[in-house]
């Protein structure tokens, strides 16, 4: 257990009105609950659920905060060229309200402290695009063509828009694909990075995070490629284990230490059914002196495999950076116990200290998006027409832990049950926050404990709950 970790939660047990489990001062927990029907979505309930010294019988969520994990960085959502787009189509004074409501880390916002950009186009933009795109035949080994150009009439203004709502949110960068001259098939689709032009991509790397800081924008982390087993997108590029090993390790590495770089390098960028990738890296001595830790999506294989992953190298960070929890505009249910239990509460309790949601906004059509290998039915956590904002599923989902859980949060110890997923954080602050997700078909009635005490609570069918004391 990190030292560091375990003094932190010591001192907020100390400081806390609640350190005395049999203190005669009442304990209390509110609760956020979001339903099935919609009946309620993120709506705080006006009773507050008493903690006290009675003992139940029914099923209980044990919270044990002197059991501490990791270190939560933040949550949040995909900010694509799209959802750019789409927010500066809309009028200045909805826009700003719109982005203090999402990133403000104060107020009666979602509090949203983490986002992911796109090195140059996904496939969540009207076209695709890189930085140093050259006509066909041509190549421009020393990136004198490199330009933020194409990033300038919409990701970089909305990106200072919300660092001047909040400085400290973290921005993770990922490419999808390098420009089309270094690639084996000269083409933004598939294809691989040439290895004559290793040296030559890494360069490029520095460049965007140089050229991005000064716009003001400083990137945390990047990744090396985002999705590298995937072929299909418009844009993207393959790139295997070894090749992003000896990337890392001979170029990228070495690149951003001769020009004072310490954005983090995070390694894979795809779905835990391959962990041999992001293992084979982290084995290499001259690849993870430069690696931060390994990044994944829930597309594929489970959760799981990240405490696997950490349980190898403890050190190394896990980071969960993109899952598309989505639906139609307009469903009349909200599935949301399901999305909660799967990506939100299955990444945290194997050890990802954030999650970021794919995408944070796409319209009535689920666009823009590319063509030949963009994503069609990718509707985003907000649909924006014009001015008209629709909240969505992701949205919902998000805001049961950005909301409540501030980066800087430790997560702590608690008992899963059976159709009652749950996860809890201590906050600097000293709150305790669990949320609960019932992905069963019926109503719950079930009891939390905490410090030697007992609150009688219950959950709707197919319903999360935030419950914060």
């Amino acid at each position: 257990m990190n030292c560091r970790f375990l003094l932190a939660g010591l001192l907020a047990l100390l400081f806390s009105p609640f350190a005395d489990a049999q203190s005669t001062q009442a304990l209390t927990a509110h609760r956020w609950l979001t339903t099935v029907n919609r009946s309620a979505l993120l709506e705080p309930q006006s009773a507050p659920i008493r903690f006290t010294a009675t003992s139940t019988a029914l099923r209980t969520i044990m919270v044990n905060d002197m059991e501490q994990y990791q270190l939560i960085e933040g949550f949040g959502f995909a900010v694509t060229g799209g959802s750019a787009d789409l927010l500066m189509r809309m009028p200045a004074s909805g826009r700003a309200a719109l982005l203090r409501e999402i990133f403000s880390p104060t107020g009666d916002g979602i509090h949203v402290s983490y986002i992911r950009v796109s090195i140059g186009s996904s496939d969540m933009n009207d076209h695709p695009y890189t930085y140093d795109d050259v006509p066909a035949g041509e190549t421009d080994p020393q990136l004198r063509r490199f330009s933020l150009a194409a990033d300038r009439g919409a990701v970089i203004p909305v990106l200072k828009q919300i660092l001047a709502i909040d400085p400290h949110v973290k921005i993770l960068g990922s490419p999808w694909s390098a420009p089309a001259w270094m690639k084996t098939n000269d083409d933004l689709k598939g294809g691989e990075l040439k290895a004559e032009d290793y040296p030559v991509y890494a360069q490029y790397f520095v460049k965007y995070i140089q050229g991005m800081q000064g716009e003001g924008i400083h990137l945390a982390a990047i990744t090396v490629q985002n999705e590298p087993l995937n072929p299909k997108n418009t844009p993207s590029m393959a790139v295997f284990a070894s090749e992003e090993d000896r990337f890392i390790a001979d170029d990228l590495g070495p690149a951003f230490a001769r020009a004072g770089i310490h954005t983090g390098i995070q390694v894979y960028d795809h779905n835990p059914d391959v962990p041999s990738y992001p293992l084979s890296i982290l084995a290499d001595p001259e690849a993870n002196q430069y690696v931060e830790g390994t990044a994944f999506h829930l597309y594929g294989g489970s959760a799981d495999t990240f405490t696997k992953v950490h349980d190898l190298y403890p050190r190394k960070g896990l980071f969960m950076t993109e899952q598309s929890i989505t639906e139609k505009p307009g469903s009349p249910t909200l599935d949301i116990a399901e999305a909660v239990d799967r990506v939100l509460i299955g990444s945290t309790r194997n050890w990802s200290r954030n999650v970021l949601l794919w995408n944070l906004a796409a319209d009535a059509e689920a666009g823009p998006h590319t063509n030949n290998g963009g994503c069609t039915g990718c509707w985003g956590a907000l649909t924006l027409e014009g001015d008209r904002v629709t909240r969505n599923l992701a949205w919902y989902a998000l805001a049961h832990f950005s909301e409540f859980v501030p980066p800087g949060s430790i997560r702590i110890g608690t008992n899963n049950l059976e159709q009652l997923d749950n996860v809890a954080f201590l906050t600097p602050e000293g709150k305790v926050v669990l949320v609960v997700s019932n992905t069963g078909n019926f109503p719950f009635n079930f009891a939390i404990a905490y410090h030697g005490r007992m609150a009688v609570t219950s959950l709707p069918a197919e319903s999360v709950g935030t419950y914060v004391w």
